[in-house]
């Protein structure tokens, strides 16, 4: 986690555990177009498989799909904290989601490792990004925009959620969520075209 802070204003960069575990799941079962962002897929790439099976007797792959976005709403809601809570091998708390249940029985072994193996790689970005200097960038972001305007800023809180994503770019959630592909901050220019409108508005 990194935080870049000034008078009245904070920005926290981190990744999810709980998110990235979603992304497992949701490229697994082939869920495309689900969710609000719709998001990419997962890199590296995960090899999905037909759940029909699985979900046939509560609902099908159209429950699957409800039971996911709720779940990925109720995640990005509720950032940084992990709700509901994955507690295996019964998962009670999608008692009332049973497709999302099963799936999540099913593939949550793999889905952990995959996670752990995402965050291990996010932690090696951060101490990359803390030797070259890149972490400095979102805080020299916010005074190039104070310089511009010629005022403090107002207080504003953002919250940047780094995720394992393929597709290079950024989805803004208002007001002050963004979701992006982790390796975007190593573009700068990309980046900065993402990011700085959402400062422009904060700031």
């Amino acid at each position: 986690m990194h935080h870049a802070s000034g008078s009245g204003w904070q920005i926290t960069t981190d990744t999810s555990g709980p998110m990235i575990i979603a992304l497992y799941v949701r490229d697994a079962a082939a869920l495309n177009g689900v969710g609000r962002p719709v998001l990419s897929h997962a890199a590296p790439k995960i090899r999905s498989a037909d759940h029909t099976h699985l979900t046939a007797e509560v609902g099908g792959l159209s429950a699957l799909k409800t039971e996911w976005e709720a779940w990925w709403d109720q995640l990005l809601k509720a950032h940084p904290q992990t709700v509901p809570e994955l507690s295996p091998p019964d998962f009670e708390a999608f008692g009332n989601s049973p497709a999302l249940q099963r799936v999540l029985q099913a593939h949550f072994g793999s889905a952990l490792t995959w996670a752990r193996e995402r965050r291990s790689e996010y932690a090696e970005l951060e101490g990359e990004r803390v030797a070259s200097g890149t972490d400095q960038l979102l805080a020299e972001m916010v005074d190039d925009r104070l310089m511009e305007i010629g005022r403090d800023s107002r207080d504003f809180r953002l919250t940047i959620i780094e995720l394992p994503l393929d597709e290079q770019r950024a989805w803004y959630l208002e007001p002050d969520k963004i979701i992006m592909s982790q390796e975007l901050m190593g573009q700068p220019e990309l980046f900065r075209s993402y990011v700085q409108p959402v400062l422009e508005i904060l700031v």
